[in-house]
This record gives C-alpha cells, structure tokens and sequence, in this order.
C-alpha cells in the first residue's frame, strides 16, 4: 500500500468515529492495516493521481461504499452475515472483506470509477430554516437552485417535518422527520411557497431507479440505520428534476432565465469541489444577478460549506439587493447539531 493511501484510509476512519461510526472506523483501519495489495483494485489506486484522501477524490470511501453497496444488493451474503446488525470479531470481519475484495475485484474497480454521492437529507434542516426566515420577509414564490444536488433528495425540504425544541416546522404527517440538537433562537414560523425547484450535477443520480438508490445508500454508513430509513423515506418523496451538466454552466441559464420572485440558490458541502476557476465563475455570476436584483425579485445564496472554523461547517447568507452578508451560524456536517446565529428578522 502506497503511503498515502494508508494514510488516507486512517484519515477517513477518524472522521467516521467522529461522525458515530464505529464500524467505519473499525473497518477502515482494518483496510488500511491489512490492504491486500496483489488486486486489480489495489494497482489502480495506487496509480490514483491527485489528493486521494477525504476532501478530494476520498478512494477510502469509494472502496467502502463499493463494499456496502456488495452487501446491500445481496451479491455477497458472506460480507452481509459481518456487517450491521451483526456483530463480527476484526477477525471474521476482515476474513469476510478480503474475501469480498477478491471474489469482486474487477466489480469493484468499476464502482470506484464513480465519485461518493450522498443527500445527507440531515443537511436539510439549513434550508428548511433559512427558508422559513426568507419567507417572512419575502411573501413571494420561491425558485430553488441547488448547485451538486446528487440525487436531489434535499430538493423537496418543504415536505420534511423539522421538529425545534418543541415547534414545528414543515409537514407534520411527513414520513422524514427531523429533530437536530438546535442551539440558538428558532426561526419564523412563515412558510415559504415554492413553486419551482431544480438541481444540478455532473453526475445525477435517478433517485427513485433502483441503481442511483442503490449509490445514495451504499454511501451511508452500515450500522446508522436511521439514516438509511430516513433516506429511504426521503427517495420515496423526490420528484424534482437534477440536470446533468456543469454547475455554473447551468447555473448561467438559471440566473438568465426570469422569475417573479424569490431566487435561493443554495449547496451543501459540494462548492469545496469545484475547481477555483469553476468557483471564482459562479461568485461572479451570482454578484451580477445579485446586482440587478429588486425588491420583487430577491437573490439569495446560502452556503453550507466547510471553512477554517470547528465544528462543522459554516452557514452563511448572502441576500440582495442591498447584499446583506450574513452568519447564519455552524451546522454538524451530518446535520445532527445547529448553532444558530441568524436573526429573528430581515426586515
């Protein structure tokens, strides 16, 4: 195993205990401790080229969403009896993986072709707040654009039930519900009234085909059932429409094209991966539409993003006219936990 590679898989294992997984971390250190090297699998990535590890290409978990994806359309029933619910010694546990690992190498190479897509619909508690706080200052209809919508589940947010200390936001007989540990003032009570939605990726996945529900899930972790169930709820909900195309290509067209009303465009731990060209694009886009932005036809650009700070990642809103910026707070990367900064109002 190259080094880097090593490295990368116990840097991945730290960030899934630290996101309570602790059969990831189990498995990722036995991946990294035990990689068997004479694979198909193991030659191409250690001909990887670029930053393998979790902030870029993450080959830790493509091999692991690959692994899961194998227990969970019942090609391996050996890996399925190891994996949650069971509870497997390291030894029969990587007895079982290896054995997965060779009885599918070529399978596996084609899977990890592909980079891990997730809708952590957890993540779904920014928009949903941000929105009730668009909504009372703005009584318009709402255009979302979200920029690497994946599989678009979080597209459909305003039909999720978000339970805050007791207050209800949503739709109460919602099959995905949502109670994150909530710090901070609650938002408005308005609800916003969204009339159009659309997302964009390089790579769309058809949520409700068996085989882009089968990507969205494999990329869950094995033993947080409730995470599973919650997307799988949340599949059943989606029927927005994700173009395949370049963000900002697409986000051009978006922004060209006219709406009476207002415009959230928003994305969740995805503009870290747009290359800097690709991002000093869209910031310059989104100012120009932000520009020529009226009172009846508002901008607003949330952000859930990773930055310089802990924990989590930051949500941050910028709104025209007028280009108020403004902290909305920190938010858990998996949505467990909010940090709410945002203001009562935006009058």
């Amino acid at each position: 195993m190259t080094v880097a590679l090593h490295a990368a898989f116990r840097d991945q294992a730290g960030h899934c205990e630290a996101l309570d997984s602790p059969f990831m971390g189990r498995l990722l250190r036995l991946l990294a401790d035990n990689w068997p090297e004479d694979t198909a699998l193991a030659a191409k990535l250690a001909g990887w080229q670029g930053d393998i590890g979790p902030m870029a290409a993450s080959l830790p978990l493509r091999t692991t969403g690959g692994l899961h994806a194998l227990v969970l359309n019942g090609m391996d029933a050996d890996l399925a009896a190891v994996y949650p619910p069971h509870e497997a010694g390291d030894a029969p546990l990587w007895q079982a993986v290896e054995a997965a690992l060779r009885r599918h190498d070529q399978w596996l190479c084609d899977w990890v072709d592909n980079a891990p897509q997730t809708n952590e619909v957890r993540r779904a508690v920014a928009m949903i707040a941000t929105s009730h706080l668009l909504a009372d200052r703005y009584d318009l209809p709402v255009r979302l654009s979200e920029l690497g919508a994946s599989g678009g589940l979080n597209l459909m947010f305003d039909r999720f039930a978000l339970h805050l200390n007791g207050t209800l936001y949503g739709s109460a007989n919602s099959p995905v519900a949502l109670s994150p540990d909530w710090q901070g003032p609650l938002p408005p009570q308005s609800r916003p009234r969204i009339t159009d939605r659309r997302g964009v990726d390089l790579n769309p996945l058809q949520a409700q085909n068996p085989d882009g529900a089968l990507r969205l899930l494999a990329y869950l972790w094995p033993d947080q059932t409730e995470r599973m169930e919650r997307t799988r709820a949340a599949i059943a909900l989606q029927e927005a429409k994700v173009d395949r195309a370049d963000a900002i290509d697409w986000l051009e067209q978006r922004l060209e094209g006219r709406f009476d009303g207002l415009h959230l465009i928003y994305h969740t731990i995805a503009w870290q991966y747009f290359p800097d060209a690709v991002q000093t694009r869209g910031k310059a886009l989104i100012e120009t539409a932000g520009d020529a932005a009226t009172e009846s036809r508002p901008l607003a650009w949330l952000r859930m993003e990773a930055d310089a700070d802990t924990p989590g990642a930051g949500l941050s809103l910028r709104l025209w006219p007028g280009d108020r910026q403004i902290d909305l707070g920190r938010i858990d990367f998996h949505g467990r936990w909010v940090y709410w900064r945002g203001p009562d109002g935006l009058s």
